[in-house]
């Protein structure tokens, strides 16, 4: 009896439900024939450089004060006249400005300055917090044209170097097709004024500015439209961000390539779509890396997610441009720890698709195989995320030996309701490297919050014609989704999943522009940094 309802099962996979086959793929347009905007490219973005002094320059365009304490004036601005620290002074005193919580307030008219920019930077002068202090600076301060100088005296070279960071960080915009705002005139110089200004210089060049270039390429992927970043552009842009970076190798499946591993997941994921998916996969082995085998970090990349059959509102739908975020920030971590030659082995999947519902595409009630023999009934082509995890996820167990799997999605609007946007929601069956990346996130600033993997979550996704099913779960589902995800990882090897639908984009504040937000690179990449081994148990 077994025998024959798997030789049913292998039947019904074989006919409508398979994946479809290569030459289904090529009948397909190709991109470039259905896409004329492909030449479309957007206006270069101005940066400041950015310099590191251990005196100041001469008075001119915005100066940017940090404080602590009233007293702070008398020693980090000791080398403005007194003139100049009477008339700050009294502003500050009239403002009743408040040194205690982090803040700023902008005087103007004092000395030969065009702005004295006062940060308030509050008691907590953690990397994170210094951080996010200058990208505050640096948004409130990116029309200012001028040069800047910031006044670090008396803190370290690390805060000095973070203060730096931040506002590189605080730099971006992400009006990538207004050429007209983005290539104006270039702005003038960043000087850091420090005391350890040879220090801070060598943390910012070896640390700090990877991870600032890191964030903006990862928050350009994402920002762009569906109609230049899908599944092949995504692939030729990550080639070109890694050119000449030492230590890396990039490998991209195709359809073919997929097929003959057997991931019928994603592949059936992608056959609504013109623009066929890729697997790409980008390691980077520093040198004097650990030897126990890579970190893997896999990222949902769907390039545009239409719900497929099981269509969006059209409300909102524009949003779903941001459905890869999870594989850009993964990328982009492992961007800036090659660029920094960081001492790690780290592995980026990008598992890259685009959802779209045509005579081709996944229905509800399919089912599908992934790789590790696992069957799939589609409830929702909507659920199509975690599709796409469960090749890359698969992947990475059967063939590179992890040291740990984490994956990173926009997976379930129920993330939002339980966290908003002050969290990432962490599952994971290892307790020791949920451990581990809740302290990368205060580390970094991409804060996260562990969630529940209930055992019941296990009856919740059983499909009574396949191994498991991919949605039809009421009540938590963001848990469900985690725990779809973690059933195409071996129990032993420690996985988490983050689920950064309340993170991954949303609107204007002190702290970016519309759009992107990058969140996750730094996480990751200050997880992996401090990564230690995990035992190989069977999770809870």
């Amino acid at each position: 009896m077994r025998t024959t309802r798997f030789m049913l099962a292998t039947a019904l996979l074989a006919s409508a439900a398979s994946v479809p086959t290569t030459a289904a793929f090529s009948q397909m347009p190709s991109a470039g024939a259905i896409t004329p905007s492909l030449t479309l490219k957007a206006a270069k973005a101005q940066y400041r450089p950015v310099r590191f002094e251990p005196a100041m320059p001469a008075a001119s365009g915005t100066l940017v004060l940090p404080l602590t304490a009233e007293g702070d004036l008398a020693t980090r601005a000791s080398v403005l006249s007194d003139a100049e620290r009477s008339a700050i002074q009294r502003a500050l005193a009239s403002a009743e400005f408040d040194y205690a919580n982090p803040g700023s307030l902008t005087l103007r008219g004092i000395g030969n300055w065009d702005r004295i920019h006062v940060v308030g930077t509050g008691k907590d002068l953690s990397a994170a917090a210094v951080q996010k202090l200058g990208v505050m600076a640096g948004r409130a301060l990116m029309k200012d044209k001028g040069p800047l100088v910031v006044l670090a005296g008396g803190l370290p070279a690390e805060a000095a170097a973070e203060l730096a960071t931040g506002m590189g960080i605080g730099e971006y915009r992400s009006d990538l097709y207004q050429a007209k705002a983005r290539e104006a005139a270039p702005m003038a110089a960043t000087t850091i004024v420090s005391d350890s200004a040879q220090a801070a210089r060598a943390l910012y060049e070896d640390r700090g500015k990877p991870l600032i270039d890191a964030m903006a390429f990862a928050r350009d992927l994402s920002n762009e439209p569906a109609n230049v970043v899908y599944p092949e552009s995504f692939v030729e842009r990550t080639r070109a961000a890694f050119a000449g970076v030492a230590g890396v190798t990039i490998e991209a499946l195709d359809v073919p390539a997929m097929e003959k591993l057997g991931m019928g997941s994603i592949l059936g994921s992608g056959r609504g779509s013109a623009r066929p998916p890729r697997m790409l996969i980008v390691r980077y082995t520093g040198r004097s890396a650990p030897a126990y085998g890579p970190v893997v970090l896999a990222g949902k990349g769907i390039t545009f997610d239409s719900g497929g059959i099981s269509l969006k509102n059209g409300s909102g739908m524009g949003d779903m441009k941001f459905d890869m975020s999870g594989a850009a920030s993964v990328v982009g971590a492992v961007l800036a720890l090659a660029r920094s030659r960081a001492p790690v082995d780290v592995v980026a999947i990008a598992a890259l698709s685009e959802n779209m519902p045509d005579g081709n595409a996944a229905r509800p009630a399919d089912v599908l195989q992934a790789m590790n023999g696992k069957t799939i009934e589609i409830i929702s082509t909507d659920a199509e995320g975690r599709l796409v995890l469960a090749d890359a996820v698969a992947y990475a167990d059967a063939k590179l030996n992890p040291a740990a799997i984490v994956d990173v999605a926009t997976l379930t609007g129920s993330i939002m309701t339980a966290l908003g946007d002050d969290y990432a929601g962490l599952f994971s069956r290892h307790d020791p490297l949920a451990d581990q990346l809740i302290m990368a996130g205060d580390a970094s600033g991409d804060e996260l919050w562990q969630m529940p993997l209930h055992p019941s979550y296990a009856e919740d996704t059983k499909s009574t014609i396949a191994d498991i099913k991919n949605s039809g779960v009421s009540g938590a589902g963001a848990g469900a989704g985690a725990h779809f995800i973690g059933a195409f990882v071996k129990p032993e090897t420690p996985w988490a999943h983050i689920d950064i639908a309340g993170m991954a984009w949303g609107g204007a504040n002190d702290l970016k522009p519309a759009g992107a937000t990058g969140y996750g690179v730094r996480l990751l990449e200050r997880f992996v940094r401090d990564f230690q081994p995990v035992e190989k148990v069977a999770g809870k």
